[in-house]
């Protein structure tokens, strides 16, 4: 490739000077006055109409909490999907912004970072299966075991549904702590494919499940952002029908039915022994399993009202039947890391490289000088301990 096709056109850098200022919830003319320029001088340099000349670009990418790098440098990729979720949530929500944002960040440094490093990120996307008319939960059911056939997983539990999201279907999965009411988001762009943020505050088996919905969206409508919250009611036909494919790919109903025959043989009542070992079995909330039990008819309408209201199903019991509380801090070390696992392996190869500085790191990944120095530390030490015979061929 020459150096002119790596080149940037005027228009292509006005657009991406827009897409920040946007990002940094910045007017034109709010972004005028901080530079001391007039805001026809803003509204030129957007539409690609005037050459930015350095000094406006130094003061423009640190009033937008950006770099010149990452306006001016081809591989960096600029997508601004927090107006998809502000569409969701008309009266703006700061909660919904700043989780739409980190998505946003994410995706953006981890797409410019295969892109320095010429990673090509396989995807595996099945067909999108629209909703149709009729009854949306026997739709749900059979494109959940559809998918499920599709991907091998044969009639069992699914164990660790972020591994299939991500390394068999190809999408881009982060776990970071969210705002308490949020659960997760997704969002589909052309250019970066779909990725998922969910909520590493929550159990492992509530984000579990959460992963398990926002599949359901991307099976059904994936064009169309998601915000999945704490308090979602599931009145529209697309929230019953992710609701209802999540129930039934994590939790089939033949294979609930085989347990439940197993684990109460010769019982005349369903104890809290039975929900504990059949919730752990699947790796859901002892909630959950109940009104999974329930809907199919397994339990009696307001067995999961009657077990709240006689004490619960507790901890301590969990652990007096399996031993311990497994899905406790099954996030945990993701939701710790400075960023996901992934990423961080491109940004240590790309600093490794030499592609980019430490500074120019930070600011992609939104890092101070500390955290991005413990990011890349031991760089220097696996290198020194690399030799031929573990050298991998490409």
């Amino acid at each position: 490739m020459t150096e002119s096709n790596n080149k940037l056109t005027d228009t292509e850098i006005g657009e991406r000077l827009r897409i920040a200022r946007e990002a940094a919830k910045l007017t034109q003319a709010a972004a005028a006055d901080a530079i001391g320029v007039a805001r026809t001088t803003i509204v030129a340099l957007e539409q690609g109409k005037r050459r930015i000349r350095i000094d406006e670009l130094q003061k423009l990418t640190k009033l937008y909490n950006t770099s010149a790098n990452a306006i001016l440098r081809r591989e960096a990729i600029h997508i601004d999907m927090v107006p998809r979720f502000r569409k969701l949530t008309p009266h703006g929500d700061a909660a919904v912004d700043d989780a739409a944002r980190l998505l946003n960040d994410l995706v953006r440094a981890e797409v410019e970072l295969e892109n320095v490093l010429g990673v090509i990120r396989l995807s595996n996307y099945p067909p999108e299966r629209p909703i149709l008319p009729g009854d949306v939960y026997s739709q749900a059911e059979q494109d959940a075991q559809e998918l499920r056939d599709w991907l091998g997983l044969g009639p069992g539990p699914v164990v660790d549904i972020i591994s299939i999201l991500s390394l068999q279907l190809g999408l881009r999965v982060y776990i970071r702590p969210l705002n308490a009411k949020i659960s997760g988001l997704f969002a589909f762009d052309d250019s970066t494919g779909a990725s998922i943020l969910l909520n590493a505050n929550h159990p492992a088996s509530r984000v579990k499940q959460t992963a398990a919905h926002e599949l359901g969206h991307f099976i059904s409508s994936r064009r169309t952002a998601e915000i999945y919250t704490e308090y979602e009611q599931f009145d529209s036909r697309e929230e019953r029908y992710a609701n209802t494919f999540q129930r039934c790919f994590i939790t089939p109903a033949r294979e609930i039915r085989k347990r439940f025959a197993e684990i109460t043989a010769g019982q005349t009542h369903l104890t809290r022994r039975h929900v504990i070992l059949l919730a752990y079995m699947f790796g859901i909330s002892r909630e959950a399993m109940v009104r999974r039990l329930e809907e199919l008819k397994l339990a009696k309408d307001g067995t999961w009202d009657w077990f709240s209201a006689n004490g619960g199903i507790t901890d301590v019991q969990v652990q007096q039947v399996v031993g311990s509380l497994p899905d406790r801090d099954q996030y945990a070390a993701e939701a710790n890391q400075l960023v996901p696992q992934r990423l961080s392996l491109l940004a240590r190869e790309a600093w490794k490289r030499e592609i980019y500085s430490e500074g120019q790191l930070a600011r992609l990944l939104q890092l101070n000088r500390h955290e991005i120095r413990e990011l890349l530390d031991g760089v220097e030490m696996e290198e020194s301990e690399a030799n031929d015979l573990v050298k991998l061929s490409h």
